[in-house]
């Protein structure tokens, strides 16, 4: 038996136009699973898709925004409508506009990481495990941060966020195992994504940074997919409420 296979699993990846999100949505279809692809700009997933679709995965593109409370219902209700069912729920969406002093943010900086970091995967997991309670279950990925663990300079706010998402997960771990739902937390190190490129492309800043890895390197977002592919898979049927760091050893 293959554990890895998804074939014929409904997967539903958010924040997958780029980066972490483009490469858990290639590696899932990759392994058999039908991927539909959210974020706030249908242009931008849909060259994800066609990616995806030429080298022989099935997957499509629907428009969502985390922050948007009916957008979500709405986007959780078009799933059920026309599969039925939803196997794998990867909430990877996040959003960080703000870097500096916490005491200096104003409070809708405040009110957008949090929509969309916190509350907008808590109301995904509502109305999607309701959704996987009623075919048997299925498993939820949540993409937190070691910021979650150990917050990040001049990131305060986005890693209290993070570390509320590790929280959460574990919640709704014990709170949906008897549905058969897993839900588990992925923790990034320093990868190479649009939120981290203002670090990375700062030569002082990336250089702290990377002394801080013991492998001396910042991660590429196809390095985080297999760690999501493990997640839902059958391969960790008995894992839930578990937060996977993949981080260069980071906080080892």
């Amino acid at each position: 038996m293959d554990l890895f296979s998804l074939k014929d699993r409904v997967a539903l990846i958010t924040g997958a136009s780029r980066g972490i999100g483009a490469a858990v949505a290639h590696i899932l279809a990759e392994h058999g699973a039908y991927c539909i692809l959210v974020s706030r700009k249908i242009e931008d997933l849909q060259k994800v898709v066609d990616r995806i679709r030429k080298s022989g995965g099935k997957a499509e593109a629907i428009a969502c925004h985390m922050g948007h409370s009916e957008q979500i219902q709405a986007l959780v209700q078009e799933v059920d409508d026309r599969f039925g069912k939803l196997d794998i729920l990867v909430n990877n969406a996040a959003a960080n506009p703000f870097f500096g002093n916490m005491i200096d943010a104003d409070e809708g900086v405040w009110d957008k990481i949090m929509d969309v970091n916190l509350k907008g995967p808590f109301l995904m997991i509502q109305h999607g495990a309701r959704l996987m309670a009623e075919t048997g279950g299925g498993s939820i990925v949540n993409v937190s941060s070691v910021n979650g663990v150990r917050p990040g300079m001049m990131q305060g706010i986005y890693s209290i966020s993070k570390a509320a998402v590790i929280s959460m997960t574990r919640a709704f771990a014990k709170e949906l195992a008897p549905q058969r739902i897993r839900v588990n937390a992925l923790l990034p190190g320093l990868t190479d994504t649009k939120f981290a490129g203002a670090l990375i492309q700062n030569k002082e800043l990336y250089e702290y940074a990377v002394r801080q890895i013991p492998m001396g390197r910042h991660a590429e977002p196809s390095e985080m997919a297999g760690a999501v592919l493990y997640l839902v898979s059958d391969a960790a049927s008995y894992t839930t409420g578990a937060c996977l760091t993949c981080d260069g050893g980071m906080l080892a």
